[in-house]
């Protein structure tokens, strides 16, 4: 974050549980959506027994669920959420238009849940080391230097994920996914940061 008086910035750096349970039940229910995020590393592909029809009406209420996962303020619910019950607290769907996914994930839950705690664990020990803040303010401080101004405030959230390909996709307005292994290499994840911190800054 800025000083005080100055333009400031603020960014969040997670593996958010719900975020990675939602990929995971995206992949194991073989929706595409978004098509140019990759899939997680490690889960074998799943056969889809459900007709065109049926597949479809699922992938609108995991896209559904996904906004409101990612970004929740930008995308809040029109009716109340509903836990499901099977993932404790990191599920919440619509209590009205989501019944074939709720039926859909139930069936994952164990394995959902153990990919995801894993996944959030290795994260919470990788991230260990405290250098996030640094290597956001460093690209901060080189885009600045680029331009010759400060920094306009901006938000940006980074999840951090064991996404099959290295790179850094949008996920939301204000929110990217980036691949773990390419936050950390110093050097490529600087490089790949930088255009994000200048399309904000």
């Amino acid at each position: 974050m800025g000083g005080t008086g100055n333009p400031e910035w603020l960014i969040r750096e997670d593996a958010g549980q719900p975020v990675l349970l939602a990929l995971y039940l995206r992949q194991v229910l073989g929706i595409r959506s978004p098509d140019e995020l990759p899939q997680l590393r490690g889960i074998p592909p799943r056969e889809n027994v459900r007709d065109d029809t049926a597949q479809a009406t699922l992938e609108r209420q995991w896209r559904e669920y996904w906004a409101m996962t990612v970004e929740p303020q930008a995308h809040p619910s029109t009716v109340p959420l509903e836990l499901v019950d099977e993932f404790g607290t990191l599920m919440a769907l619509p209590q009205d238009g989501a019944r074939e996914l709720r039926a859909a994930v139930r069936p994952h839950a164990a394995e959902a849940m153990a990919f995801t705690q894993s996944a959030h664990s290795r994260y919470r020990r990788d991230a260990g080391s405290g250098s996030s803040y640094r290597a956001y303010a460093s690209a901060i401080a080189e885009y600045e230097r680029q331009v010759g101004r400060r920094a306009h405030s901006f938000e940006l959230n980074v999840q951090v994920l064991p996404l099959a390909q290295r790179g850094v996709w949008w996920i939301g307005s204000l929110t990217v996914a980036v691949t773990d292994g390419l936050r950390g290499d110093v050097a490529a994840f600087d490089a790949a940061i930088n255009p994000i911190i200048a399309e904000l800054a």
